[in-house]
């Protein structure tokens, strides 16, 4: 069965679930982030095309994988806006191109919100987001870490008739 994306806002019964995948994939970063703050965040994200929202990666009714576009993702990085946040996908769905899938459409759906400028942040991941357009733009320390700020423009949306 093909993998298609919604939005979370469609599909919050799969809040809990995404809340704990967050908090086990991005609590270095975030310290004293819990499952229940990183639950009301995710609750927060109420409408399909608008930041803050959350993309669902879903097959057979079941969740892969999820990404945020969220105005600002981190306190101590407030100078860059929007992000393309918490990329996260399952481990036995990892493989299938659906980190890309997400990563794609979220920076159309910053195209069509006509953001100028869309930003993540990420550890080890470099190679994976310049392999997709994104290019080097800052680095600096979050909590322990170093991390990488990276950087896209996203396709200007076509006129509307």
């Amino acid at each position: 069965m093909p993998v298609r994306l919604d939005y979370l806002c469609q599909r919050p019964d799969l809040i809990a679930g995404l809340a704990q995948a967050h908090v086990d994939a991005f609590g270095a970063l975030l310290p004293g982030w819990t499952v229940e703050a990183a639950a009301a965040e995710l609750a927060t994200h109420r409408q399909a095309e608008a930041i803050p929202t959350t993309l669902v990666a879903l097959q057979d009714g079941r969740w892969l994988g999820s990404v945020s576009l969220l105005q600002n993702d981190h306190e101590d990085i407030r100078q860059y806006s929007p992000w393309l946040a918490s990329l996260v996908v399952t481990p036995e769905a990892r493989g299938q191109g659906i980190g890309q899938q997400l990563v794609h459409a979220c920076v159309a759906l910053a195209g069509r919100l006509q953001v100028p400028r869309l930003y993540l942040y990420c550890t080890d991941a470099v190679a994976f987001y310049q392999r997709l357009g994104w290019q080097v733009h800052d680095h600096i320390a979050l909590a322990s870490l170093q991390v990488t700020v990276m950087s896209i423009q996203p396709p200007a949306a076509p006129p509307q008739p």
